[in-house]
C-alpha cells in the first residue's frame, strides 16, 4: 500500500483540470494527483475493476474531487458506485462542480457526498477554494482506514 496521501481528481474539462492542478501547486500541496477524465474510468479505478483490476484496493485516495458532468457515467453514478462498495463507501468525496442547481446539491448529499463546492469563475477565488479543500482533506481530516478484506 502506498504511504503517500494522493488525490483522485475526476474531471473531463482540461481547463478545469489545469486550474485545479495549478491551484494545488500554488497552495504548496504536493500530494500526487491522479486525474481521470470520465465516470466509467473513475468507477473502474475506485472499485479495482476493468482496466484497474490489478490495482491494490487498499491504496485508496485521501479524497476524491468529483465533477458531476462527466462522459459515460455522471458524477452521480460514480458517487452511487463508490457508496455501494464495502471497501469504498467511506472514501471522502467532494463534489467540485460549476452547477448552481439546488437539485444537484441535494442529490449529491443524498448520495453520500461529504462536501459540495461550486467552482468559482474567478481564478483567485477558485485557487483559494482548492487550497482550503486541500488543507482540510489532506492535512486536517483523518480519513478512515482502508477496509480490510474488502474484496474477499
Amino acid at each position: 500500500m502506498s504511504s503517500e496521501k494522493h488525490v483522485l481528481l475526476v474531471e473531463d474539462n482540461p481547463d478545469d483540470e489545469a486550474l485545479t492542478l495549478r491551484a494545488l501547486k500554488k497552495a504548496h500541496i504536493a500530494n500526487p494527483v491522479i486525474v481521470l477524465r470520465d465516470g466509467a474510468e473513475a468507477v473502474e479505478f475506485v472499485t479495482c475493476r476493468g482496466r484497474y483490476a490489478n490495482r491494490d484496493p487498499t491504496d485508496t485516495p485521501q479524497v476524491i474531487l468529483l465533477d458531476l458532468n462527466l462522459p459515460f457515467l455522471s458524477g452521480f453514478d460514480v458517487l452511487k458506485a463508490i457508496r455501494a462498495e464495502r471497501h469504498t463507501r467511506l472514501l471522502p468525496v467532494v463534489v467540485l462542480t460549476s452547477s448552481k442547481e439546488e437539485e444537484d446539491l441535494v442529490a449529491s448529499y443524498s448520495l453520500g457526498a461529504n462536501s459540495y463546492v461550486r467552482k468559482p469563475v474567478d481564478f483567485a477565488e477558485f485557487a483559494d477554494a482548492v487550497r482550503k479543500l486541500g488543507l482540510f482533506w489532506l492535512v486536517v481530516n483523518e480519513a478512515p482506514p482502508p477496509a480490510r478484506g474488502a474484496l474477499e
